[in-house]
């Protein structure tokens, strides 16, 4: 028998979720003339490293696209909307029967951004009051349809939100924003739904090129830049987030658990005239190492061990985008599909089965992208996971044989195993929805393959 130590290792492995990488999230706007059908971006994109799409809309054509793809979605209410949301749950309750349940649960829907840095946009017209009463009517109605652990609420910021943002542990957030802040901030603390926020060292290194440096705004390996606290940041993009969380400390909450989302971020390739930083080698450079710190599962200086999503700005250029010539080419990839400039969001775990198409990225003749395995949660309920077991080696139609005592898949003999030997079996052979892999919330999917030794767990 093995030792009590490399059992617990092997347990250990069995249950962590995404330990060598992350997939990225890409934004998906849709201001141009000359862009792919979405039916065609959301084929095209199950052949890659893009594992979430974020929208600007409720496009009924998007989300009846990126059906059954394995892709999740983070859908928007549009700034001018968020003030009739804000009356009352009925006019949420309506919204949200229009444009989101007719295309749930083929398609994977897992947050509602209310509004686009809302409180900077039009701060005139705009009332702050109408973002959060939005999203509490929001939250209220998902509840009471029993689709809050599945669909967070939450809403993108831009870095306006602070009053400073150097040096990062001094920061706050605006004098005049701080109740709004709060009740936000709140808010996300007690649904689990992440703190957005939009950073872009671009415009930062763009409006003082004298003073930033170009290899720190790029995420290279810069000298660093010392904050007063101790924290070394050798990039831009890192000291920006621990700008917020000190924001977020600020207001009181450094005692809660609110996760950090980079919403956008990304590098323009053409710019107007004189605009030296916008161009195909440093959006490149850019975006490449932006893409690997999304997958790196790597913290901040502040936080290192805190994971961050990042959703990179964006897939395509959008001619028909109001601003400069630089808001016009942010995309990664012309409207034909060709590429700006070479990036690679090939997946490492993705079948290479097929041709070649559109982005230039295999086409798995399978289903979408990596390949995942589903687990129990490390700190599942026993007498839920029990049942859990009991149902799936039941009435789910599971050949439980491997985790009787003469199966390969039976040591260890702990629950928590033998329970996500069985969970995977069943979300494989029953098409590996997000859905197949809830169970009663004890089971969550992951791109580590969970096989140790001889025990052996299945794909597909």
């Amino acid at each position: 028998m093995a030792p009590a130590s490399v059992l617990v290792l092997l347990f250990l492995v069995i249950l962590s979720p995404f330990p060598n990488v992350s997939a990225v999230g890409v934004n998906y706007g849709t201001l141009g003339n000359n862009l792919p059908s979405p039916k065609k971006v959301a084929q095209l994109l199950q052949s890659t490293l893009i594992d979430k799409v974020k929208i600007y809309d409720t496009n009924p054509e998007i989300l009846g696209a990126f059906s059954n793809t394995g892709i999740d979605l983070i859908v928007a209410v549009e700034n001018y909307h968020v003030a009739n949301i804000s009356t009352d749950t009925s006019a949420a309750d309506e919204w949200l029967t229009n444009r989101v349940i007719p295309f749930i649960p083929a398609t994977s829907i897992v947050a509602i951004a209310v509004g686009n840095e809302y409180l900077t946009t039009d701060p005139d017209h705009l009332k702050p009051n109408a973002l959060i009463q939005a999203m509490q009517n929001l939250h209220a109605v998902l509840v009471q349809r029993g689709l809050d652990r599945k669909i967070k609420v939450t809403t993108p910021h831009s870095m306006a939100v602070l009053a400073s943002s150097f040096p990062p542990s001094a920061s706050t957030f605006a004098t005049t924003l701080m109740p709004v802040m709060t009740s936000i901030v709140g808010f996300l603390a007690d649904t689990g739904a992440p703190f957005m926020v939009n950073a872009y060292p671009y415009f930062a290194y763009r409006d003082n090129p004298g003073m930033v440096d170009l290899e720190y705004a790029l995420l290279g390996n810069a000298s660093g830049v010392r904050d007063p606290k101790g924290y070394v940041y050798s990039n831009m993009l890192d000291a920006q987030v621990d700008a917020v969380r000190s924001a977020i400390i600020a207001l009181g909450f450094g005692n809660r658990t609110v996760e950090m989302t980079i919403s956008e971020s990304g590098w323009p390739s053409k710019g107007e005239s004189g605009d030296d930083a916008a161009t195909p080698e440093n959006a490149k450079t850019y975006n490449t190492r932006l893409i690997e710190r999304a997958q790196s599962n790597k913290g901040t200086p502040m936080s290192p061990k805190k994971n961050i999503e990042i959703f990179v700005f964006a897939l395509f250029n959008e001619n028909k985008k109001e601003g400069g010539v630089s808001e016009r080419n942010f995309g990664m990839f012309n409207g034909d599909g060709s590429k700006v400039y070479e990036v690679d969001l090939s997946c490492q775990f993705c079948s290479s089965n097929g041709g070649t198409l559109g982005f230039g990225e295999k086409m798995s003749s399978g289903v979408r992208g990596p390949s995942v395995w589903c687990v129990a949660k490390p700190h599942a309920d026993e007498k839920v996971l029990q049942a859990v077991l009991d149902f799936c080696c039941g009435p789910g139609g599971v050949d439980c044989r491997e985790i009787y005592e003469s199966g390969d898949c039976f040591a260890p003999d702990k629950l928590h195993a033998h329970a996500s030997y069985a969970m995977n079996v069943y979300y494989q052979i029953h098409g590996r929805n997000y859905w197949n892999c809830d169970f009663k919330g004890t089971g969550l999917v992951t791109f580590s393959d969970p096989s140790y030794g001889t025990c052996k767990y299945s794909q597909q």
